[in-house]
């Protein structure tokens, strides 16, 4: 009788569980349908045939899940992390390409004055902001189709939601658009975030080995250094700056933003840190995350 009613409470733990997954599922779908639906009219009937790469992105990474669906693995989170790792690859080498050729061309740290980051754009920034834009709508609509999440309000599907609003806001008015490359230099750390997860989905999960000693030391230096410091240094310019910025949304959205993501940063930290002490230390006859 104790065995049945410990059962059935754990029945009703998981439905509840899930049920607060399928709430969690059904708002960011439907927040994911209005900003599909928000470009799609932009696209057709304000002719803002700039916007295309956004469209050019989703499919290119959609079409990228296939093949690895195809050739590699039909697991959805193998196949989601290794089309997540490649858009970190590309993102982070955009934002490396971008800055090295203003770099070269101005050789001044005026490339980082309040009027170029927020009313200039560089060259190859826009297009590079929109396929990144596109990834996220991709990966937000894989990750619902396959409930790649957890909890009554995923972190994950909040970090993507941010930053297709505010992506998609700045392309739409072309403003910030340098400020949001510098940006995604945080993508060089989220590299080495899906190395992990590929590196343990393919077995190497051995602390002492020299190949995950020299990724924990990559990732937490990305971390620190292109993840850290540069959204706590871009929050703070904006704050410096804020006199600076014309009366609209613009200065509102960029600190919504960039709390925001400084905040998830934090507690991306926090889980960084119990996975390598769970790495290092793992429980005797169980597989940590």
């Amino acid at each position: 009788m104790v065995r049945e009613n410990g059962s059935n409470n754990n029945n009703n733990h998981k439905k509840k569980q899930q049920q607060k997954r399928n709430k969690a599922g059904d708002f960011f779908m439907a927040t994911l349908v209005m900003w599909g639906l928000s470009v799609g009219f932009e696209i057709v009937s304000i002719h803002k045939k700039e916007l295309l790469p956004v469209l050019y992105g989703c499919l290119f990474f959609q079409f990228s899940n296939w093949v690895l669906r195809f050739w590699v693995s039909r697991e959805p989170l193998f196949v989601n992390t290794s089309v997540s790792l490649l858009h970190s690859s590309f993102a982070s080498a955009s934002v490396v390409f971008i800055l090295f050729n203003q770099w070269s061309e101005k050789r001044s740290i005026q490339i980082f004055d309040h009027e170029e980051l927020v009313r200039n754009t560089w060259p190859w920034a826009y297009t590079a902001l929109c396929i990144s834009c596109g990834y996220f709508a991709y990966d937000q609509w894989d990750m619902l189709k396959y409930e790649l999440y957890s909890g009554w309000f995923p972190s994950i599907l909040a970090h993507h939601l941010i930053l297709l609003l505010c992506f998609t806001l700045a392309l739409y008015r072309n403003v910030t658009i340098n400020y949001l490359i510098l940006t995604l230099i945080c993508e060089l750390h989220s590299v080495f975030l899906h190395v992990r997860k590929v590196r343990r989905m393919a077995g190497i999960r051995s602390a002492e080995s020299t190949i995950v000693k020299a990724e924990w030391f990559l990732n937490w230096l990305t971390f620190f250094f292109a993840r850290l410091l540069p959204h706590a240094l871009i929050l703070i310019k904006l704050v410096i700056d804020a006199p600076k910025f014309d009366k609209g949304v613009e200065l509102p959205l960029a600190l919504f933003g960039m709390i925001g993501m400084n905040l998830l940063n934090i507690g991306l930290g926090i889980d960084i840190l119990g996975a390598y002490k769970r790495e290092k230390n793992p429980p005797q006859n169980h597989h940590s995350d």
